[in-house]
């Protein structure tokens, strides 16, 4: 079975920085992609970044150049560096991997932009 859990998210103040971790664990087969959604308050869960095998990311527009996303493949880990924080980014983050086999969610962490 895999687990992953999410650590780092909390409430910052408007250009602040947080840093968001998901290490998975369990039987894991290739994983492929890395990443992050995230849901805010009456909106739709939105993809925020996503991270192939190979290191290749994609960002949603609102947050390109503030928000860098990694992997370390050895662990099994995804990073989220989030950077000059907007109110506009309070949700509920979710990370995800996708292996050979399926896609398993994180249990989401709640990050709050607030002053």
């Amino acid at each position: 079975q895999v687990q992953l859990v999410e650590s780092g998210g909390g409430l910052v103040q408007p250009g602040g920085s947080l840093r968001l971790s998901c290490a998975a664990s369990g039987t894991i087969f290739s994983i492929s992609r890395m990443g992050w959604y995230r849901q805010a308050p009456g909106k739709e869960r939105e993809l925020v970044a996503s991270i192939t095998s190979g290191s290749g990311s994609k960002y949603v527009n609102s947050v390109k150049g503030r928000f860098t996303i990694s992997r370390d493949n050895a662990n099994n880990t995804v990073y989220l560096q989030m950077n000059s924080l907007k109110l506009e980014d309070t949700a509920v983050y979710y990370c995800f991997i996708v292996d050979a086999l399926r896609d398993y969610w994180g249990q989401g962490t709640q990050v709050t932009v607030s002053s």
